[in-house]
């Protein structure tokens, strides 16, 4: 790619910020969907039509797709299954404001995993923010009504499977058309929640207006445009400058409970999230550090 077509560095930012403000609206908007349809439902409605967007939009490209590329949108398709579902049963059993911090968490379990599998140094930076986070989710048990509820452990999870869905496409995928890989990842996952639904007893439910638009909101927004927005714009940026944008997720979600559902943490609850958040931001802020350091080293020998 030549000069003159690289984005200018303040839209490529500006993109990426607003994928996060979409990230994090789908928190309220999911909670507010959950309470008229069953969550497997919910995630079956929103990547169905999602799906279905991707293949009226990008169905010219259907003649590219070869069995690699069927092979690894299911792969990485199968970690985003398992997310979106925890993901509406972590929001359906908490707050959004909490569930929006414990999911920062896949951040701490990228190295987690990667050191397990791949037996990848995990480093006293990601051990410090290890420790900020368990200390963060005691303060969360201790300090709202219900403790650390099933929502709050269900969206713990969630985190972990995001972690694995991070992981999954930076090993998995290669030179894919990632408009294909979307469309394979987004009909897993309906295939997923289908199932599930099926499987899982169904309590009673209605397609209200309301829980429509949730559906078509999470369904363009989050989904659709966000993939295409990341897959377009984070390639300009660093994997570190790019998690500390996507750490604005929780921020997000934040504001649209205390605004629109009014959410409000006690004084341990803020500071667990506090700590959560923190605990998430150091090892990514660090990271920064050392990379404009060698940045500027590297520079400077260039220089000379």
């Amino acid at each position: 790619m030549t000069v003159h077509e690289h984005p200018a560095q303040g839209r490529v930012y500006f993109f990426l910020v607003l994928t996060t403000f979409f990230w994090g609206g789908s928190f309220l908007f999911s909670k507010i969907g959950l309470r008229e349809v069953p969550p497997t439902l919910f995630v079956f409605s929103r990547f169905t039509l999602a799906a279905a967007i991707m293949l009226i939009v990008f169905c010219r490209r259907l003649g590219e797709m070869d069995g690699g590329t069927l092979r690894r949108g299911l792969a990485v398709g199968l970690a985003l299954g398992l997310t979106n579902i925890s993901f509406v049963f972590g929001v359906q059993g908490t707050s959004i404001s909490r569930a929006g911090v414990l999911n920062n968490l896949f951040v701490l379990f990228i190295p987690l995993i990667t050191k397990l599998v791949w037996r990848d140094r995990i480093g006293r930076v990601n051990l410090s923010g290890i420790a900020l986070a368990v200390a963060g989710i005691w303060l969360l048990a201790t300090g709202g009504g219900a403790g650390f509820n099933r929502g709050d452990l269900v969206s713990t999870v969630c985190a972990f499977f995001i972690a694995c869905h991070i992981i999954t496409v930076s090993k998995v995928l290669k030179d894919d058309d990632v408009y294909l890989v979307s469309l394979v990842q987004f009909a897993t996952v309906a295939a997923m929640a289908g199932l599930a639904s099926l499987a899982l007893p169904l309590p009673r439910f209605s397609f209200t207006p309301i829980a429509v638009m949730s559906i078509v909101y999470c369904a363009v927004f989050p989904t659709v445009v966000c993939f295409t927005m990341q897959n377009t714009f984070q390639r300009y940026v660093t994997p570190t400058r790019a998690g500390l944008v996507y750490t604005l997720d929780p921020v997000w979600s934040l504001l649209a409970g205390f605004v629109f559902l009014g959410e409000r943490l006690s004084t341990r609850e803020w500071l667990g999230c506090g700590l959560i958040f923190l605990a998430a931001l150091l090892p990514l802020t660090l990271r920064y550090i050392a990379e404009r350091r060698l940045i500027d080293r590297y520079a400077g020998e260039t220089a000379s």
